[in-house]
């Protein structure tokens, strides 16, 4: 493996959420079992934020800057004829991952963060209000909907997205008790929206051994090229971003350096 490492840090964001979640032992004991369930999740941003003065985004393993080089590369291609840029912050919470990617990108983009949660879509329609975040590219475009990562059909069509960014989401699922099979769903729904040229970007600290045997084996019958990178560690734990792009049956697996 071809590691790109880099020091993380833990952000203000997530030490004020972590303690959130401490002070509640019930919760911690409900995310542990149910964290493909809804009214977990609305539970959680619920009471994690009741006890703030302020906003603080939270945000799962680490922000945007700790990969901002595996993202806005994949966002420097020539632009599209046909407009925007689709992007997909899947299971986006109250992370501050998708604004900077709206903030940051050179090309004009269609930034759509997406939770299961309402109340975490509410939290952050608020916050980017309060903002008035401004783009890189006049053009670009910023929204937060709820939707279920299962159901994705039901927003996108088939190859109409270019990228998927995937920050946590798919490891809630597959370690709930009920999530497997949820997560498989997920992944499917990606490849299917994801354009041939697109990617989705899995961040996670499952080691590649399970991970990558998970992709390929979950993929649905999409043919799909996987690859991964290291990203860095955080006390004591390795995380790793995982890159899949589907590929018609005829194309040939591109090389790259990704293994």
């Amino acid at each position: 493996m071809s590691p790109f490492t880099k020091s993380l840090t833990l952000s203000a964001g997530r030490r004020a959420a972590a303690c959130a979640v401490r002070r509640h032992s019930s919760l911690t004991a409900e995310l542990i079992e149910n964290m493909d369930k809804k009214a977990t999740w609305d539970r959680f941003y619920a009471e994690s934020s009741s006890g703030m003065s302020a906003f603080k985004n939270f945000e799962w393993f680490f922000g945007f800057e700790a990969v901002r080089d595996f993202i806005m590369p994949l966002l420097q291609a020539a632009p599209r004829p046909d407009g925007l840029l689709q992007v997909l912050d899947m299971g986006c919470g109250t992370s501050a991952l998708g604004p900077c990617i709206y903030r940051h990108s050179p090309l004009p983009v269609r930034v759509t963060c997406a939770d299961i949660s309402p109340i975490a879509v509410r939290l952050m329609q608020e916050q980017v209000r309060a903002q008035a975040l401004r783009a890189h590219s006049a053009s670009s475009r910023l929204e937060f909907v709820e939707l279920d990562c299962t159901r994705l059909h039901t927003r996108y069509g088939a190859r109409s997205v270019d990228l998927v960014v995937d920050k946590g989401t798919t490891d809630a699922l597959l370690r709930s008790k009920a999530g497997k099979r949820k997560a498989a769903l997920a992944l499917q729904q990606c490849l299917t929206a994801l354009r041939s040229s697109g990617s989705l970007l899995q961040f996670s600290d499952e080691d590649p051994d399970a991970r990558l045997l998970w992709l390929e084996t979950e993929a649905g019958g999409v043919a799909a090229d996987v690859g991964v990178h290291e990203v860095g560690e955080l006390r004591g734990m390795t995380y790793y971003c995982y890159r899949v792009t589907p590929r018609s049956i005829e194309e040939k697996p591109p090389s790259s350096g990704w293994l």
